[in-house]
């Protein structure tokens, strides 16, 4: 027998509906955590679960076309700013009553704020990923984290560092689960012609190597120091080309220290494009600048698709990539190693081939996101079960 909250029995459908869960999400654009979530829904049991999604700002939206198409139901509740965003929790909590949510995943800290007080109205579960470790937030930022962190139901680190700043920083009386970010191995394996249509319509010759790197044009990445180190590259090797896509902030910056250098011919701008994985098949080595990460979806499907890695030694990266195995490691800010290891692959290309294979044999054997996915799903049937049962 089955019986809710109140002691009530539920009748039989109950427990085979599907059960609504609810994804909530500043913006839908371009970043790690938002692509993560069309790729995920592709691969969850939607016979068992149905799945929603609520974001905030409108001007970032790049991700919506694609979970509508792979099934999702998608709401934008429009806000200027963090604390309008915050207003609109009452709006939330009405969505979750008409849509009859059984559980909310809330991603990043200002959708985790909102989450917990829908979670402290409504009483529906709440798993909140947190994405980054604690150390890099702004003050106020980790203040508001650590005063509502057990106003929800459990926390996934998306990395072994994440969950450990947690830990570290928060008095959580919580479940804390390290759940490692996964890829969809098969979407991203390496398209040749693909990327050779890419090296064809920007100009890159194509016998050349390309220095890639696929990220958010913001602080957090460097990309002042993928480019000084790129002008280190290009001084010593002529056949290299750099292919930096992505957009943001620090966009403006990076042209204008781009054309300074002289390095407009070099290096390729694409801008913000959603068919990453074509991308990286014309990428040779992944060059990865970044200060901090949790655990970079770029950078999995990079690996997947078949691409030597050389990155600082950010956060998650570590977990991920093993050096001298997979790729080579540096210290953070330090150009001169970033440029340094780049060089020896391309005066090494036996050891650029063997890089390339073991980044697609690490990623397959050790970051699915089928494993993920089959394990977030026990999460959410656990945490609904464990509601119903009280």
């Amino acid at each position: 027998m089955l019986t809710g909250a109140n002691g009530v029995t539920l009748p039989f459908y109950y427990r085979m509906s599907k059960k609504k869960i609810l994804h909530i999400i500043k913006s839908l654009g371009r970043g790690g955590a938002e692509m993560l979530l069309p790729e995920t829904l592709k691969l969850h049991d939607q016979k068992k679960f149905e799945f929603h999604y609520i974001y905030f700002l409108p001007w970032k939206n790049q991700m919506v076309d694609e979970i509508e198409r792979a099934g999702g139901k998608v709401t934008c509740f429009e806000a200027q700013s963090n604390l309008k965003m915050l207003l609109r929790y009452q709006d939330v909590a009405s969505y979750c009553k008409k849509f009859e949510i059984d559980l909310i995943h809330a991603h990043l800290p200002w959708s985790g704020f909102l989450s917990r007080l829908v979670h402290r109205k409504t009483g529906i579960p709440l798993i909140y990923t947190e994405h980054n470790i604690q150390e890099r937030y702004h003050f106020a930022t980790r203040k508001l984290n650590a005063l509502t962190f057990n106003w929800q139901s459990k926390a996934i680190g998306v990395s072994k560092d994440v969950s450990r700043s947690i830990k570290q920083n928060i008095k959580q009386n919580i479940p804390v689960q390290t759940l490692l970010n996964g890829v969809n191995t098969e979407k991203f394996s390496r398209d040749h012609q693909a990327g050779n249509m890419i090296r064809k319509k920007f100009n890159i010759p194509q016998e050349v190597v390309v220095i890639g790197n696929l990220a958010v044009f913001r602080e957090q990445k460097d990309l002042v120091s993928w480019v000084k180190a790129f002008k280190i590259i290009n001084k010593e090797f002529s056949n290299v080309y750099g292919l930096l896509v992505g957009a943001g902030p620090k966009e403006e910056e990076i042209k204008n220290l781009i054309r300074e250098n002289d390095l407009e011919n070099r290096i390729v701008l694409p801008g913000l494009r959603t068919n990453t994985k074509d991308f990286f098949s014309a990428m040779d080595i992944f060059m990865m600048s970044s200060q901090f990460e949790g655990l970079p979806i770029a950078l999995l499907e990079a690996m997947s698709s078949g691409c030597a890695v050389v990155s600082t030694k950010a956060g998650g990266v570590v977990e991920v990539v093993r050096n001298e195995k997979e790729g080579l490691l540096s210290e953070v800010k330090d150009v001169q190693a970033l440029a340094d290891n780049c060089m020896k692959l391309l005066i090494d290309s036996e050891r650029r081939k063997k890089f390339q294979y073991e980044s697609r044999t690490r990623v397959i054997a050790s970051f699915s996101l089928e494993i993920m996915v089959r394990e977030l799903e026990k999460c959410y049937v656990d945490l609904i079960n464990d509601e119903v049962k009280q």
